[in-house]
């Protein structure tokens, strides 16, 4: 991750010197690099983070990949954190997902409280922030003597598959009104969130511009995969997973056999359909650092979403990267692509994708191109998370009492 300086510019406000941050997140080891990662990461600069693995949200399947996660979970719980880099601890919270049976509430919550204090007996600090990415341990908020608790909600967690969509909603809205401090990425639930909370906060994410910028350079290589596809590219990172209209990208290659598309990412939902198609292309997960190279090899970005709740309120964090690339986008509509259409095309059909995507392909300029890596250049992870300290640093001086304040829910 390379935005901002290794000793960074920006300031700790005075009432956080000392403390650190009990950070409540997805897994550390995810294939792909989410807004918890990267904000863990920054805040990490500037004081000491414990980063502890939340899994259980999503009842797990048989699958090879959450068996691997499964036991990387029960052994990381019964070991000390590992220290990731200076200031950077990483740990793990299990939790069962199973939420409806009787008696798994009240496990879930004292292991977890267990879990969560053993780990941080190994890091020395004058006191804690609690700070949940996630809202399935919300019921540990204000268990631990913390001076604040932050919730920076980065997605509408009740619309995610797989989960329980009644259980997920309930501990969303009990954390929500718990916390101190509201942040929210998506700009569709914000109202919703300030409704229960006024201490709430739009807080969109950042993108790493210095990184993505790369795609631009010609220094920065070009994976072989990537360099034996004809052009044009139409291509797509992020996780290819059940909110991925694989339909959409069947039509499209199939009506474009002279087109390439080149997906990057961990496969995670059914994609028959793109099995037989010679020019689909997918690779796998990719190191995070290597996707400028692959972005490189983009003539258009997709952001190929089905119309659903999850879609409609989710804030694509691959939105910004691609325009740090300086690459066209294609996206289908959400309140936050909505923000950004002056440098995106829109669409919502296959046909209606075609057409854009033959516009941006005709169109295209250094110019535009140009435009496009403006518009991001000063919405990094280092100004996102300075003004996310600043917000919480006031709150935490406003505090007489040292202890979080519960509102009602």
């Amino acid at each position: 991750m390379s935005d901002g300086p290794a000793a960074p510019s920006w300031a700790l406000p005075d009432s956080l010197l000392g403390l650190g941050i009990l950070y409540f997140g997805n897994s550390w080891h995810t294939e792909n690099r989410t807004s918890s990662h990267h904000i863990a990461a920054r805040l990490s600069r500037l004081m000491p983070v414990l980063y502890l693995d939340s899994p259980g949200m999503r009842a797990p399947s048989a699958t090879g990949r959450d068996i691997r996660k499964l036991i990387r979970t029960v052994s990381s719980a019964a070991s000390r954190p590992s220290k990731i880099r200076d200031n950077l601890w990483h740990g793990t919270v299990p939790q069962l997902p199973y939420r409806r049976v009787p008696g798994v509430g009240w496990i879930n919550h004292k292991f977890g409280m267990w879990a969560a204090k053993q780990a941080m007996a190994y890091i020395e600090c004058k006191g804690w922030i609690s700070w949940f990415v996630v809202p399935h341990l919300g019921s540990m908020a204000g268990g631990f003597g913390e001076r604040l608790c932050v919730y920076y909600c980065v997605d509408d967690y009740a619309a995610h598959p797989g989960v329980d969509q009644e259980v997920v909603t309930r501990l969303d809205r009990h954390l929500t009104c718990t916390a101190d401090q509201v942040f929210v990425a998506p700009p569709a639930i914000v109202e919703a969130k300030k409704s229960l909370n006024p201490h709430t906060a739009f807080s969109p994410h950042g993108v790493d511009a210095d990184l993505f910028g790369r795609a631009r350079d010609a220094a920065t290589p070009m994976p072989e995969a990537a360099k034996r596809l004809p052009h044009p590219v139409v291509g797509f990172f992020g996780l290819v997973a059940d909110w991925i209209d694989v339909e959409l990208i069947a039509f499209m290659a199939r009506a474009r056999p002279a087109w390439s598309f080149l997906l990057v990412g961990h496969v995670y939902t059914d994609t028959r359909l793109l099995d037989s198609l010679d020019n689909v292309a997918m690779v796998g997960a990719q190191s995070y650092e290597s996707l400028p190279g692959w972005a490189k090899s983009f003539d258009v970005a997709i952001i190929p979403y089905r119309d659903n709740r999850q879609t409609r309120n989710a804030n694509p964090l691959k939105l910004r990267e691609y325009l740090a690339t300086g690459c066209p986008v294609v996206a289908t509509p959400n309140p936050e692509v909505e923000r950004f259409r002056e440098w995106v095309r829109i669409a919502r059909t296959g046909p209606e994708f075609l057409v854009q995507i033959e516009a941006a392909l005709e169109e295209e300029s250094v110019a535009g191109a140009a435009a496009r890596m403006a518009a991001v250049q000063t919405m990094t992870w280092a100004a996102r998370v300075q003004s996310v300290l600043d917000i919480v640093g006031e709150r935490l001086a406003e505090r007489a009492d040292g202890r979080p304040q519960v509102l009602a829910n």
